[in-house]
């Protein structure tokens, strides 16, 4: 008798990631879910089981997270505080959400560690770029907090520092829309989303994708960045595995 035949679907290949080390921006508002502050806890176990499900495909992954969710530093509504030090306390904001960034994930199965650009020994390791690379190499997702540990620098910047010193192949900004658009799809209906960008045209443009500074140290170390909606399941495997989600932005 002859053996049934399999069907195309399962005849073919499984896909293999097109990045072998990536960064992904998670702002501190993702993390917040379906409310104003805080951290959501279905938002937040949701997040770390699509990391779980790119760190099984053999993916390093680092995750860089903000902490807009707790404090805004100094845009604080209501708060007359110093700059320098409302972007130490944001800075302190994006340790905590690190944490609970880090409970979730080892929940979901996955080995990590939090490293600090502001040294808290208790809780963080401070970050050292071969210490961290290590850990990478050793298939532990690493959560980048305390942004650059400076003042007047934002968490896109640390996103792209850090995806510098740690060599990664790309930085996956995630958004809770579907990519880049010429105006802000949530304001203007008939904004139209850009599959490609260059860096220069994001500039000039101004568009909101990262900071002018994080956009600036891509473009003069050519690190492509894709932009794509988190809170769709699934879309960071899809992103992993080149399915052309979300946009990017290259040198050309």
């Amino acid at each position: 008798m002859k053996s049934p035949q399999k069907s195309g679907k399962e005849n073919a290949a499984p896909k293999t990631p097109v990045y072998r080390r990536i960064v992904v921006k998670l702002s501190g508002e993702s993390l917040s879910g379906p409310d104003s502050y805080g951290i959501h806890a279905q938002t937040i176990s949701g997040i770390s089981n699509e990391v779980k499900v790119v760190r099984d495909l053999g993916v390093e992954v680092a995750i860089v997270v903000g902490g807009g969710n707790i404090f805004r530093g100094a845009r604080q509504h209501g708060l007359s505080i110093d700059r320098a030090t409302g972007d130490y306390m944001g800075m302190l904001a994006t340790v905590l959400n690190g944490l609970a960034l880090q409970d979730a994930l080892e929940k979901a199965g996955c080995h990590t560690r939090l490293m600090s650009a502001i040294e808290m020994h208790q809780v963080a390791e401070p970050f050292i770029r071969r210490r961290a690379t290590r850990h990478l190499e050793k298939q532990r997702v690493v959560i980048f907090a305390g942004g650059t540990g400076n003042p007047y620098f934002s968490t896109d910047t640390a996103a792209a520092l850090r995806a510098m010193e740690i060599k990664a192949d790309v930085i996956l900004k995630a958004t809770r829309v579907d990519g880049i658009y010429s105006a802000d799809p949530e304001k203007v209906p008939t904004a139209k989303m850009i599959e490609r960008i260059t860096y220069m045209d994001v500039l000039k443009k101004g568009l909101s994708v990262m900071d002018s500074t994080a956009i600036s140290l891509c473009m003069d170390n050519k690190m492509p960045i894709v932009v794509f909606n988190m809170n769709v399941p699934g879309n960071l495997k899809r992103v992993v595995l080149g399915d052309g989600v979300g946009s990017t932005v290259t040198a050309a």
